[in-house]
This record gives C-alpha cells, structure tokens and sequence, in this order.
C-alpha cells in the first residue's frame, strides 16, 4: 500500500494552511527542493539573546524563555538540513548549554516557566534536573563533529551513569530513543557504545511496548508507539530490530490513519490553534516516513 498523490497533495494542503513556518520551510526542503536557509531562518526566530531557544518551539508552551529541550531542538532541526558544523556548534549553542548545565554534568529537560504565558501543566511541576534526553543527543552531536571541549568530559560520564541507572525504566517518551542512539552512534569508545546498543535491541524485541492494536485510538501516541518511531527509515539503527512484515503492517495502518483533511492527528495542545500545530509536525513527519520507506505515490 502507498501513499496516493491525492493523499499527499492533501497532506501537504493541511501542512501548508495550518502547520507552522518552520514545518511549512521543512516541507519545502524535503518535498519540493526548498532552500535550507529557510529552514535555518524559521529556527532562529525562536532564539533569546542568552543563546537559548523559546517562544513555543514545541507547541505545550506560549512561553518565551529559552529551554534546553528547545534548544537541542533547534540543533536537531540544524543538522537536519546539512547547515551544522563545528564553528556554529561552538559559537550559537554551547555557550548556552553550558551555562545552564547541572552539577552533575547533564543539561536539564526544562525549566518552569517564570512568565504568566500558557503553558501544558507539565511544564509547571517539571523537574529541574540533568536529563538524558537533552544531554545525550548534544553529546552525539558534539562526536559527530568532532568537538573537543572540556565540557565534554563530565557530561560523558553523566550519561553512562544515566544509562546504567535507568535501564529501559523512562521509556514512556519513545521520542527520546533517537537522541539516545545518537550518542551510542557516534561515540567514540565503539566497543562500550555497541554493548549498550546491543542491550537496547534485546530490551525492544522481548518488552511489549510496541502497541500492535491499530483499532486504539491512541496507537502511534505516548505511550502507544509503533515501530517506525524507532526506525523511522529503513537504514535506521534499530531497523534490524524488526520484520520486514512487521513493519510493513505499521506503514500500512499509518497511512490509514490520515484523516479526510490530509492530517494525521495528536490529542496534544492547549487549544485548536496549537492542536493544529501539533497536527502539522505529526503530519510532516508521517511524510518523511512514508517517503524513506518509498511508500509515497507522487
């Protein structure tokens, strides 16, 4: 089963009136040869003064003070369009990151916010404390770019703790996998990162997250996630973690997911507008899915 280009025309209709700019300048880059500066553009409207990035950059919050989460988002997004390198690395995002590191080495998730901005009330109860999900990726990136900065150090040895710590116990975010492949893809002691990747597949094959009930509602969401969250494209490091079959029937039910105004849905947001949000990042990343996996009739 493919995609039809009807289905994709309206998935890019719903993108193009509903999504934000910078999924908007995404689309563009991925699907219609669009420039990478304007994607760069798009992330850089977020940014504060204090190197940070802000201003709702994933759509729970309205509030404008920089986020580490945020800004490892940005730097994601970066990379993605092939504008990263070490100078803009050293220059535009470590100098935040590094002021707001912990103690312990590790960058927090969030911050509360301090303004009267909406905001999810997850982020009003938010732990302030080093976390894996930020620390692991920035490192992965800092490897693949061949950074060496002292920071590096202690950040290091913040993540391996975590790993050992935590097991496969916070996996209730499947977002969080990719950033923490990242970091075991590119780190440099191959032997120790290639036991730690080799435990993570052995966890996924025999745990019973993955949700197989295309019926639930919730299917593909927190909680509930499916295969191509941790193997998004067929090349993925985790791909051989799945059957082809297996994978197969997740991309089917996926495209049978899209609903008649071309979006695929989430229940998040604090309101319509930034439901519609939400629905255009899920729906640009259900295309670059179905793309890698050639499941697109253009």
């Amino acid at each position: 089963m493919k995609l039809s280009r009807e289905q994709y025309l309206k998935a890019r209709d719903f993108i193009l009136t509903n999504a934000r700019m910078i999924e908007r300048r995404l689309f563009h880059y991925h699907f219609e040869g669009g420039p990478a500066k304007g994607v760069f553009h798009a992330v850089y409207a977020y940014r504060n003064r204090d190197g940070g990035f802000g201003h709702g950059m994933e759509p729970d919050t309205a509030s404008p003070e920089s986020q580490p989460l945020f800004s490892v988002m940005a730097l994601e997004t970066i990379e993605e369009v092939g504008l990263l390198n070490k100078e803009l690395l050293l220059s535009d995002f470590m100098p935040y990151f590094e002021e707001v590191t912990t103690d312990k080495g590790g960058v927090p998730w969030m911050f509360r916010p301090t303004s009267s901005y909406p905001c999810a009330d997850h982020f009003k109860t938010v732990k302030e404390w080093a976390a894996l999900s930020t620390t692991a990726p920035l490192l992965g990136i800092l490897y693949k770019y061949e950074v060496d900065i002292p920071w590096m150090n202690t950040a290091d040895q913040f993540v391996w703790q975590e790993l050992d710590r935590l097991q496969e116990k916070h996996l209730f975010c499947h977002l969080c996998t990719p950033r923490r492949l990242q970091f075991l893809q590119f780190h440099p002691d191959r032997n120790r990162a290639k036991k730690e990747l080799k435990k993570y597949k052995d966890w996924l094959q025999t745990s019973e997250i993955i949700c197989d009930d295309y019926a639930d509602e919730g299917w593909g969401l927190y909680g509930k996630p499916h295969r191509l969250y941790f193997a998004p494209h067929p090349n993925d490091v985790l791909s051989d973690s799945f059957t082809t079959s297996d994978i197969a029937r997740d991309l089917n039910a996926l495209i049978q997911k899209q609903k008649p105004d071309g979006r695929w849905d989430t229940w998040y947001g604090l309101s319509e507008g930034m439901k519609l949000e939400w629905a255009g990042i899920q729906t640009l990343w259900t295309l670059k899915t179905l793309k890698a996996y050639d499941r697109i009739e253009f």
